[in-house]
Parts: structure tokens; sequence; C-alpha cells
């Protein structure tokens, strides 16, 4: 949609760790299958979901999303729902230093795992010329300069630039030929800066589950990749499973926010927990890729439905 636990919380750290455990040995199995389908071409749709990001109020609206329009809930302030894009900008800019920290934290790194599955999701492969919406501070965009190599060209997009500069230190400080064919561009996930059919491959981490127009955001996507080509949008996944989701939601208000308010970002993290539960699920993805017009739309369920990808084909 990204160090230290809490003291005196020893109850809280044990029970992430056995659950996060229980989710890793889960994701292994998960990617193995998935990936033998994948290349099989067998996969079956997963019923859940994923996506997030985008900018600028005064863009056009897509005739699809009135059905996934955001309504803010009642039990939260203006300020705690993020419902502008200028805010969902600043906060952004805002959790920008802290980032990576809390990802690593909060995952206990298996983030890490998820962010190359929906890299390997994408196809991109040597030579292409491939785009990372909702680039944050370039993970998935580092990832994709690995496949693509010395030949080809990596765009990190997002809108707010106090990521943009981590993701381009980051590039900085490393080393291989492969990363010196990377641009990093601020703009609107809702009003891609690209020609029609640009790209070879698309990743998405953690950013389409925030923008203000779902079916804009997938329109646009479908817009700038080439046919035949693959989009894979990672984000976290609303459970359809009862125990899970409230597994997801006792860990978000029990682990994700209190770590995150020892780095001052307690409003930022609450955010997230209602902007899961306002999401489509996985059903409604795909419907809503297809009606844009890809000829393939596939969900998975990974860490046991805890996070999720968007699989694409146009």
């Amino acid at each position: 949609m990204n160090g230290r636990l809490l003291s005196g919380e020893s109850d809280i750290a044990i029970s992430l760790s056995l659950s996060l455990s229980l989710s890793l040995s889960l994701i292994t199995h998960t990617y193995t299958h998935k990936m033998e389908c994948l290349h099989r071409e067998c996969v079956e749709p997963n019923r859940s979901y994923t996506l997030l990001c985008s900018l600028n109020a005064s863009r056009r609206v897509s005739p699809l999303s009135a059905s996934f329009k955001r309504s803010p809930l009642p039990c939260m302030s203006s300020e705690a729902t993020f419902q502008t894009a200028e805010e969902r900008q600043q906060l952004f800019n805002s959790i920008a230093p802290a980032y990576d920290k809390l990802n690593d934290l909060l995952s206990l790194g298996q983030h890490r795992v998820w962010k190359r599955m929906a890299v390997t999701w994408s196809r991109a492969k040597t030579g292409d010329n491939v785009l990372d919406i909702c680039c944050g501070s370039g993970d998935l965009s580092f990832l994709l300069a690995e496949r693509v190599g010395l030949s080809g060209k990596v765009t990190g997009l997002d809108f707010a630039k106090e990521q943009l500069a981590v993701a381009s230190e980051r590039q900085k400080a490393k080393t291989g030929g492969c990363y010196n064919n990377m641009r990093w561009l601020q703009g609107d996930a809702l009003e891609l800066p690209f020609a029609n059919e640009e790209f070879d491959a698309i990743t998405v981490g953690y950013g389409l589950r925030n923008v203000s127009d779902i079916p804009r955001a997938l329109e646009e996507i479908y817009r700038v990749l080439k046919p035949g080509s693959s989009a894979s949008i990672l984000d976290f996944n609303r459970p359809s499973n009862m125990f899970v989701s409230q597994l997801q939601g006792w860990m978000l208000d029990n682990v994700v926010v209190p770590a995150a308010t020892q780095f001052g970002l307690h409003e930022e993290y609450a955010y997230l927990k209602d902007s899961i539960a306002r999401f489509p699920n996985g059903v409604e993805q795909e419907m809503l890729a297809r009606t844009v017009g890809f000829s393939r739309a596939v969900h998975y369920e990974l860490a046991g439905g805890l996070m999720g990808t968007l699989v694409l084909r146009k």
C-alpha cells in the first residue's frame, strides 16, 4: 500500500510471531502451487481482493465507478479517513522516513517474499520497459530492474515526493548496471503521463487500495499496457474467512497501530484498517478488471488470506 516492538507487550509479540510464522508456511505453499499453475496456464480464480494510490481531485471519473465510490465511516473523523487526494498525498509523505522499517518490523520481512511473487507474476523479462505505479520507496521497482537487466527500463511513479526521494537515495546506494536504467516520476495513478501501450509489464504494490476511483485506475493500467502483457497488483486482502478477518483486525489494532505510534504515526496507520474494510473483494476486483477489458483477471490470496495479488492480462 511500509524498530522496535512495544516494551511490556511480550504477549503481543509472541502472538504476532506465531501468527506470522503460520502465514509464512502458507505463503510458501501458495507460492509453489500458484507458480506451477501459472506456468501451466491452468490457474483457477481465487476469490478475494487487493489494491492502492492516486492524486488530483479534478480529473475525469470512470463510468464504472458509481458502485465503488468511497463513503466516510461515521465513526471516523475526516482527518483519520484521509478522504481527499491531498490528504492521502500528505499521509504517504509523512510516513516515508519510517515506511521501510515498519514494513520489515510488522511483517518480519515477509513483505519481501510477497513483492518478489508480485514481480514474478508481472512476467517482466530481460529488455522490457516496465512501470511500477505507486512505487513508494522503490522495493518493487528495484526487483523489476533486476529482472529486465541492462537492456531494460524501469519507471517508478508515485504522488508522494518524499517517498520518491527515499527511492532515489536507495538507488544511489545500489551497485549494478541494472539500477542505472531507472527513473522516478511524481504523478497521478488516475492520469498516467504515458502513451498508450507503452509498457511490457506493470506492478502496483500497496497502492490501488487508496485510489479514489478504482475503475479509473484499472482503465489507466489497461491503457498503457501492451497487448498480451501482464500487470500484478499486491496489497492487503479483506479475508473471507471470519477467523482470518478477526486475526487481521486484531493485529492491526494491537500490533500495527501501536508500533506505528512509536514512530509518531498513530493516525496514519489507524487509517489502514478502514481502508481495507472499504476495499472491493476479490470477485469484484476480477469483475472490474474484465469490464475494463482485461482478457484475464485472477486474484490470489497470500499469507493465509491476509494479503492478496490481482494478476491481469491484457
